[in-house]
């Protein structure tokens, strides 16, 4: 037998002991870079990786940039329904189907701050007002009631966003200066399928109206669709346009198409929830500031599969009583979800971008959290690299 002592020994034993305890300590390389130049065969190659992998690499840039905690509450009325000139395929507001959906006038101020009084109440700290027109033309009376809408729900200390169709850059000014935070403008889907699914419209008249809202100084949401008909070829294009405008969108709806009896798409399948969570961790990486927002379609997910896309980096939902013109997970459901996960609601104009773009306007509220110190990164959140 060896002995312990043996003077042969000493060094392999120091040798391999350190071997066993030694931890060569690395610094963490954090990725902090947006980019604006990335190519479809980029971001394809992220969609197609292994679906484990990819929602793994893309929690990891979310917490890079994001608390995983957190979750904005958004809540979503319609404000003036249906008779639209348009003919997107999925909308029962269009005035070219017969849909169950029918058409009313802009509804009244008082029933709009209601809803937005009882939606603050419930933990909602955005809230968003859509009309169904084509655009603001001819209607003077009309926009200068929404804009006083606009004043009064940001007087309540809230998010305000709103979708009205196509504006002109002045459209954009005044809704601005009215307290406007953020337009929702969707492009639907890729350039290539859009002529598909809406003709009535171009692809470049929803950029242009992104641009105006975009130099008015307002935060730009817009996203998409899935379950149009569309490829995953196409779910890429749709994440390709939004990630090279020369600002990234503050946020990024992903809709499933609920399929609405009149519509053209009445008998479209649903999409598939893979598809569905792969669009979600695809856009948390090449889109990583921005909050990725879980729209239409959402109360069709078991509790699980929504947690694996907030996992993936999904950041905000709609809740309430409804949406548009289809279901909505209500507030109490939704909390007590969030409450099960660990997850709680943001605070109003908390996202870094959404702050930087209100400025001089949050510092000068009292009703409205520190810019500074929202701005500021959490020691808790991880600094993984990718």
């Amino acid at each position: 037998m060896f002995r312990a002592g043996s003077s042969k020994l000493s060094a392999p034993l120091r040798f391999r002991r350190t071997l066993a305890t030694h931890v060569i300590q690395t610094p963490p390389v954090v990725t902090r870079v947006t980019r604006h130049d990335w190519s479809k065969q980029e971001i394809q190659q992220i969609y197609e990786s292994p679906l484990l992998e990819l929602v793994f690499r893309a929690a990891n840039v979310h917490r890079q940039h994001h608390d995983p905690s957190k979750i904005q509450l958004c809540t979503l009325m319609n404000i003036k329904t249906g008779g639209c000139s348009e003919d997107c395929s999925y909308c029962s507001q269009s005035s070219r189907y017969s849909t169950p959906t029918k058409a009313s006038r802009l509804v009244d101020i008082d029933p709009v701050l209601e809803a937005a009084r009882k939606a603050k109440e419930n933990g909602s700290t955005r809230f968003c007002m859509g009309a169904a027109w084509r655009d603001l033309a001819g209607r003077k009376r009309g926009f200068e009631k929404i804009l006083k809408m606009v004043r009064e729900v940001r007087g309540m200390g809230m998010e305000v966003c709103t979708t009205l169709g196509m504006l002109s850059p002045e459209q954009a000014r005044q809704l601005k200066e009215a307290g406007l935070t953020a337009y929702n403008h969707n492009l639907d889907t890729s350039r290539e399928f859009y002529p598909k699914v809406i003709t009535t419209r171009s692809y470049d008249d929803r950029l242009d109206t992104i641009s105006a809202v975009r130099d008015a100084g307002i935060s730009v949401c817009s996203g998409g669709i899935l379950g149009l008909g569309e490829s995953d070829e196409d779910r890429v294009g749709l994440i390709f346009e939004v990630s090279n405008m020369p600002e990234h969108p503050e946020s990024f709806p992903v809709n499933a198409l609920v399929p609405i009896k009149g519509t053209p798409l009445e008998d479209n399948d649903p999409v598939s929830y893979q598809a569905l969570l792969r669009t979600v961790a695809t856009a948390r990486i090449v889109l990583p500031q921005t909050i990725i927002r879980l729209a239409a379609g959402r109360q069709t997910l078991d509790e699980s599969k929504q947690a694996m896309c907030f996992m993936a980096g999904a950041n905000a939902v709609f809740t309430g009583e409804q949406m548009l013109t289809t279901p909505c997970s209500p507030w109490d459901e939704d909390k007590a979800m969030m409450s099960r996960w660990g997850l709680e609601g943001m605070r109003s104009f908390e996202q870094v971008n959404v702050a930087r773009k209100e400025g001089s306007r949050l510092l000068d509220s009292p009703s409205t959290p520190d810019v500074e110190a929202e701005a500021a990164p959490r020691s808790s959140v991880s600094q993984q690299a990718l």
